[in-house]
């Protein structure tokens, strides 16, 4: 026991003994036993010292592995976050080395902690796009590849950015190329009076209603963009299919309105359909011109007109008929206009021959016949100045047979000039017909056809022209000689036995006394006036014919222009 008056914490291990012995020497301890406890007691204090010189060199260890560690953890920090510094622990205990080096490791730390918020925050941004891109409605936990774990570099973390920023623009490109395209919907579908929402409802519920939710919030997706693509080419279509109908139904109706000559103000109420027929897709733009109802209310238009048709067509084809005797008749040209209706009834009666055909068939006659007509028109022109050359020049044998051609009546001196006229015209008359002839050989020649003329051929008419014409010639030459004959045989037999009417008849009431006086040879001459002069001589002169010397006696007689040929 330790005694009391020894305080225990000054208590030596000499103190012990010492108390121990004293013990022993009370107790009778022997010698063997003493000893065999002091060695018991040296034995138990060795191991006490052995086992704490462990759990020394134990603590040591550690001290050396969590200095080692934090070196390693430095350096592994050092590098992944890319520093450019180095470290050395120093010189010194281990414990004041494990002092220097906590601080470093805490700041590296720290560091790595927000390197790493850093880099999840923007893995995240990637992840959300990415998902978003690809169609994904949320996206999943950010996973970070094995190669990525240990790498917070700077450079790492500006590849990460650099991502992001290539990920944002791939982002608005694709949130302007999704509102264009709904634009783009929007306008095909107001032209065809279709509900767009409907549409971008069945491509993404995000693209039917913007009031719902933002441009950013609408689906960027791949499949997105396609589906949108793909509305846009099928309404593309379905405008092209629309267009073509309303110019089909167009054409249709300027056809019918033509054909049955519908007035301007009915037509008016379909002129939203009519200007498209040559209008592109891309020009059609106003809202609802390409709609359902406006293409069913043009098919009932056409409907309605081609009832109209069936029964205005013979009208109208009959029409087209006289159009085309018409056009025939106004170039002297054969028609047989019975026959030809004839046939167009019993053509429209039997039905083997469709109206619309039948109508093309008559305006292409029509057309053929216009071309024909104008290729006449100047052998036309010939002849009617032919014609009336003619019509002058029978005008004129009238005429100068006429023995009271120069008496004083009122209009004498118009036929005069006339007169004049006519022998200019006719002596134009071989010149005509000869040109005529030319022109009517050269027509034929190019048509291969014979140039007929009131259901004759103009050849054979102008030959015949030629013909009597000769013989008209001949036969005034012979009558012009013959009377010459007479006119001296009379004159003879006046010169033998004298006149036998100069007693018996009067003078003629256009030949007064006066008139007769102061002639010297007791002859005078009819003028144009009527009265009696030498001016008679210029008028005989420019006639084709001359006037007769009348003797005062015989003023009575009838007039003949043979007779002053003969004299």
């Amino acid at each position: 026991m330790v005694s009391p008056s020894i305080s225990p914490s000054r208590t030596t291990c000499a103190s012990l003994l010492r108390q121990l012995q004293v013990i022993w020497d009370e107790i009778g301890e022997s010698d063997i036993d003493r000893d065999k406890m002091l060695l018991q007691l040296e034995q138990e204090c060795l191991d006490i010292y052995h086992r704490k010189v462990e759990e020394s060199r134990k603590h040591k260890a550690d001290l050396y592995r969590s200095l080692a560690d934090a070196e390693a953890e430095v350096t592994n920090l050092i590098s992944s976050l890319g520093e450019c510094t180095s470290f050395s622990r120093g010189k010194g205990t281990l414990k004041e080395q494990l002092a220097t080096i906590r601080p470093v490791l805490e700041d590296l730390r720290s560091k790595k902690d927000d390197r790493i918020k850093e880099f999840s925050k923007i893995k995240s941004q990637i992840s959300q796009i990415c998902a978003e891109i690809a169609g994904c409605g949320q996206s999943e936990s950010v996973t970070v590849p094995e190669a990525d774990q240990f790498d917070f570099t700077v450079k790492k973390l500006e590849e990460h950015k650099s991502h992001l920023k290539e990920l944002q623009n791939e982002k608005i490109l694709r949130q302007q190329k999704v509102k264009s395209h709904i634009t783009t919907i929007a306008e095909l579908s107001l032209v065809m009076s279709i509900d767009s929402r409907k549409t971008l409802n069945e491509i993404h519920q995000s693209l039917g209603d913007p009031s719902e939710g933002t441009l950013q919030m609408q689906s960027i997706s791949n499949d997105t963009l396609a589906r949108l693509t793909g509305a846009i080419h099928s309404l593309k279509q379905e405008k092209q299919k629309r267009l073509r109908k309303v110019q089909e139904l167009a054409k249709i109706l300027v056809e019918l309105w033509d054909l049955m000559e519908i007035p301007i103000g009915e037509q008016k109420a379909f002129s939203h359909v009519t200007r498209l027929i040559s209008v592109s897709v891309d020009e059609v733009s106003i809202q609802g011109c390409l709609s359902s109802d406006i293409i069913e209310q043009a098919e009932t238009e056409v409907q309605h007109l081609n009832l109209l048709k069936a029964s205005k067509m013979k009208d109208l084809v009959f029409r087209r008929q006289n159009e085309l005797e018409e056009i025939y008749r106004g170039v002297h040209m054969d028609v047989d206009s019975e026959a030809a209706r004839q046939t167009l009834s019993s053509l429209i009666e039997s039905g083997i021959m469709d109206l619309s055909d039948l109508l093309q068939s008559l305006d292409d006659q029509i057309r053929k016949a216009k071309e024909q007509a104008l290729s006449r028109r100047d052998i036309l022109d010939r002849v009617e100045k032919w014609k009336f050359a003619v019509e002058e020049e029978k005008w004129l044998d009238e005429y100068e047979r006429d023995e009271n051609r120069y008496s004083a009546v009122r209009g004498a001196h118009k036929n005069l000039k006339r007169a004049e006229k006519a022998r200019a015209l006719v002596k134009q008359i071989p010149s005509i017909v000869e040109n005529l002839t030319a022109k009517v050989k050269a027509w034929e020649t190019e048509k291969e056809i014979s140039f007929l003329y009131e259901k004759a051929p103009l050849l054979h008419s102008l030959d015949e022209y030629n013909v009597q014409r000769q013989l008209r010639g001949e036969e005034k030459r012979k009558s012009r000689e013959q009377k010459r004959l007479q006119e001296q045989h009379a004159m003879e037999q006046e010169a033998l036995f004298g006149s036998k009417s100069a007693t018996k008849k009067p003078l003629g009431p256009s030949i007064s006394a006066n008139t007769m006086a102061g002639t010297p040879t007791g002859r005078r001459l009819f003028t144009s006036s009527g009265r009696y002069g030498t001016s008679g001589e210029k008028e005989r002169r420019e006639s084709s014919r001359v006037n007769h010397i009348i003797p005062v006696n015989y003023v009575a007689l009838p007039k003949d222009d043979s007779v002053s040929r003969g004299s």
